[in-house]
């Protein structure tokens, strides 16, 4: 890497250079993890079984809030080692909210490895402990979801960076994370079988996902680097269409997306009743027949393997997938333009096209 007038400038492409900011990142939050898991677990019996767990549950992650939010930084600042940890602290507040959402989901796996509530159940039922595993890995997986909550504002706020520069992004900070909390809850409400507006699942998507996955990410390090107006203005808008794209993308592997690629069982979001975008889409534009067949399957009272079958050939009988895959590609070009005429570092463009790539045409 190297610094220029333009600031961040990689020597490498754009895909080898976030490979290799993937690597620091990965390697500040090991540390970072093991020396919390140190002082809060050092010697004491209860914590032999968070130090285990922790430091492999925030392992394995894909870094993209920490892509956003460097990338955010690098449009106005040039390379900083601080910077670099500060925004690695995006990861653990992503495990804090896939720690939780797999309780609330009740997901058996998460990253092909088991969930972590899973994980404290078989501890306590090998362990022959008295009470319930399944209520034990559940209080234990959303301790410690609160324990990297915490630890994540901590290694922001310790990561180097002047308390004048991070005075900056406590604003965007705060609302990343009342916005994931809020859409959290939206999306505990948002039915299937309620038939939601396709405007209500979109305003779920945005404050579950799409917003805090790219838009408040790259906000936040263009509010930490001090970006003018006109470049904020433009990641916001580019943030806002990856953002919606990606969950496109993950709402249709939540449905049609292999197992053995995904690490979640197939088919879960309709096991679960998601009134996911694919799923509220199909319902939208499914012809009479098909959407009275689609609305019977989703009001079973079990959704068992044969119902995700027969709901997947609904799906895909409505055209909704096509769709879908049109929207992305149609999002992805708007986002880009959003950036064309901003005046960004040219690698950073270059950078931003890559990343949004990797949100959309990922498979898992």
């Amino acid at each position: 890497m190297a610094v220029t007038a333009e600031g961040l400038v990689p020597v490498t492409g754009p895909d080898d250079w976030l490979t290799a900011l993937g690597g620091e990142f990965s390697s500040h939050v090991d540390e970072f993890v093991a020396a919390r898991c140190a002082e809060q677990f050092g010697g004491r019996a209860e914590g032999v079984l968070a130090a285990t767990a922790l430091p492999e549950f925030v392992r394995g992650g894909k870094f993209l809030r920490p892509m956003f939010a460097y990338a955010g930084w690098c449009c106005g600042a040039p390379e900083d080692d601080a910077a670099i940890r500060a925004v690695a602290s995006l990861e653990l507040l992503h495990c804090f909210a896939l720690a939780q959402d797999d309780v609330m989901d009740a997901s058996a796996r998460r990253r092909g490895r088991p969930a972590l509530h899973t994980q404290f159940a078989h501890w306590h039922r090998d362990r022959g402990w008295s009470g319930s595993p399944a209520r034990f890995g559940e209080s234990a997986a959303t301790l410690c979801g609160d324990l990297l909550l915490v630890w994540s504002e901590q290694m922001l706020r310790e990561s180097g960076l002047p308390a004048e520069t991070l005075s900056r992004g406590w604003p965007r900070y705060d609302a990343m994370r009342s916005e994931l909390a809020t859409g959290q809850l939206a999306d505990l409400v948002n039915d299937a079988r309620n038939q939601p507006s396709w405007g209500s699942v979109l305003d779920v998507l945005r404050r579950k996902s799409g917003n805090y996955t790219v838009r408040r990410p790259l906000e936040l390090g263009a509010a930490l680097a001090g970006c003018d107006a006109r470049v904020s203005r433009a990641l916001t808008g580019y943030g806002g269409l990856v953002g919606e794209a990606f969950q496109f993308r993950d709402d249709v592997l939540g449905v049609f997306g292999d197992p053995a690629v995904t690490g979640k069982p197939a088919g879960q979001d309709l096991r679960d009743r998601k009134a996911s975008s694919v799923v509220a889409l199909a319902v939208t534009i499914a012809g009479p027949i098909l959407g009275r067949e689609l609305q019977r399957l989703l009001d079973r009272e079990v959704v068992d393997d044969d119902t995700v079958a027969a709901l997947r050939d609904a799906i895909a009988a409505s055209g909704a997938p096509d769709q879908l895959e049109k929207l992305i590609d149609k999002q992805v070009r708007a986002a880009l333009e959003a950036i064309d005429d901003a005046g960004l570092p040219s690698r950073m463009s270059e950078t931003l096209a890559v990343l949004a790539a990797r949100c959309t045409d990922r498979v898992r």
